[in-house]
């Protein structure tokens, strides 16, 4: 858990733009500490770089532990310490625990588990996205649909709990998105 909770608290976002001359993240647009914001300093390839970060930061954990421990019924707590490490990106010991919303990180997590989850969360960001182009309600979306489908598919209980969990805190993190949803005051997608 503690290894789940370290690499998931690594601050990309914060480290690259400081190395990089652009300051502290935490000090531009909406401050925080993720690919989207990262987005902001006008550096694409530097935000693409972050996201892919961020993602490997859910998606190493669970596929390392999953590579030594055969999965059973009994060994299905892996889920669980491999999902600490979104716990990590949202709440990173190194910055007062304040750190990114945790999709990206999400997404490796969840393309650990099974890519067919991860593609049913691309696929409805992407379709969100485009459709209403809203990065936080694709994001918002994504996160409802995606424990429905793992209940659907009948997926292990203990992937659909951490992924309920999950979800929940994700969402709750987007409060402020959806409050600016709701009032008009969003800032949309710009493809």
């Amino acid at each position: 858990m503690a290894i789940s909770y370290l690499f998931g608290s690594i601050p990309f976002a914060y480290i690259l733009t400081s190395i990089l001359g652009y300051g502290d993240i935490r000090k531009i647009g909406s401050g925080n500490v993720g690919a989207t914001n990262v987005l902001r300093t006008g550096k694409k390839s530097l935000a693409i770089i972050v996201l892919a970060l961020d993602v490997l930061k859910g998606f190493l954990p669970i596929t390392i532990f999953l590579s030594y421990y055969p999965l059973n019924q009994s060994s299905s707590y892996l889920f669980y310490i491999g999902s600490i490490s979104i716990i990590g990106h949202i709440f990173p010991v190194w910055l007062g625990f304040k750190g990114g919303k945790g999709v990206a990180t999400y997404i490796g997590f969840v393309f650990g588990i099974d890519y067919l989850l991860g593609i049913i969360f691309i696929l409805s960001w992407l379709t969100i996205s485009i459709v209403k182009r809203y990065s936080s309600l694709a994001s918002i979306s994504s996160l409802m649909v995606l424990p429905l489908c793992a209940i659907f598919f009948s997926y292990n209980k203990n992937i659909i709990y951490i992924l309920i969990f999950l979800s929940l805190l994700i969402i709750f993190k987007h409060t402020s998105n959806i409050k600016r949803l709701l009032n008009g005051s969003e800032n949309k997608i710009k493809f």
